[in-house]
């Protein structure tokens, strides 16, 4: 996402001039424990329907509805829905994350799972949750720390 809390949207280009892969990564910002700030969990659903256009800023106060006809998408194709969610967590501040956050992931997952919609979890700083990994990164896959988070 850029600074102005729209989410960014990149497509990968194939060799050809003007040829691009037909899938998008997009990228928000992340969910925080308050509900007047961060992302509003409902943006993501509709996010994940399809319901969002390209160039929405997100309003930490109040989620997009039918009634912004310049970004709300109301008859969503196959190609403007989500596909893969994929989440990036730090795993060192796992433990560590308000319950706020969790029930907001949990309302994300469960409705990408409603939607069909696959989910990977991806963990990133790995090495600092656990020495052992810090040492050496192979471990990551045996660390019990890493396991439990």
């Amino acid at each position: 996402y850029d600074k102005a809390w729209r989410p960014m949207t990149w497509r990968l280009k194939k060799a050809g001039p003007g040829s691009y892969y037909p899938f998008v990564f997009m990228d928000i910002m992340g969910l925080e424990p308050d509900k007047s700030h961060g992302v509003q969990t409902k943006d993501i659903q509709k996010i994940l329907q399809g319901h969002v256009k390209d160039g929405y800023t997100f309003n930490p106060v109040k989620p997009i509805d039918k009634d912004d006809t310049k970004y709300y998408n109301p008859q969503p194709s196959l190609k403007d829905g989500v596909h893969c969610l994929v989440s990036v967590l730090p795993a060192d501040k796992i433990s560590i994350m308000s319950d706020e956050v969790i029930q907001k992931m949990r309302a994300v997952r469960e409705k990408a799972r409603d939607l069909g919609i696959p989910q990977i979890v991806v963990m990133s700083m790995v090495d600092k949750a656990c020495p052992l990994v810090n040492e050496n990164l192979q471990k990551v896959y045996t660390s019990r720390k890493v396991k439990e988070k």
